[in-house]
């Protein structure tokens, strides 16, 4: 059992602050990767929660490689975002605020696949060509950020 569900099952639907990665990673092309959850059948960055004892890097490279199955290298950071347009409606009546540090990814490999767990689908799309359905805390990322939204 992950961090997240311990404390679910102390503090029951009451909402939670969660800190986490959210990892823009581009293509040769500028596009931004970008997977289909299967919580929520949105469109989002890869990234997530930290687990205890884990650096924000150590989670941002572990999320996108168990989300897309994409090795990254170096992170730059971007910075921290955080406020009400970052607060997550799960369907499950869960509510999250987030706490985001943001990253770009300088390098990476692999071909992006979805895991099938927390993952449906898993490609790149060009920031002019988001998809509508995508989850609007990921949308207020990229737009603070100047990646799109």
């Amino acid at each position: 059992m992950g961090y997240v569900a311990e404390l679910r099952a102390l503090v029951g639907r009451r909402p939670l602050i969660l800190v986490g990665a959210a990892v823009i990673v581009q293509d040769e092309a500028g596009r931004l990767l970008l997977q289909r959850r299967t919580d929520t059948a949105k469109w989002s960055l890869p990234g997530g929660a930290l687990e205890l004892g884990e650096t924000v890097e150590d989670a941002a490279r572990r999320e996108v490689r168990e989300e897309t199955a994409v090795v990254i290298g170096r992170l730059r950071l971007l910075g921290v975002a955080s406020g009400a347009d970052l607060v997550s409606h799960l369907p499950n009546g869960d509510q999250v605020h987030n706490v985001s540090v943001v990253f770009t990814v300088e390098d990476w490999e692999g071909l992006p696949t979805p895991d099938g767990k927390e993952t449906l689908e898993a490609r790149f799309f060009h920031a002019s060509a988001l998809p509508h359905d995508l989850n609007p805390p990921d949308r207020a990322i990229l737009a603070r950020f100047g990646q799109g939204g």
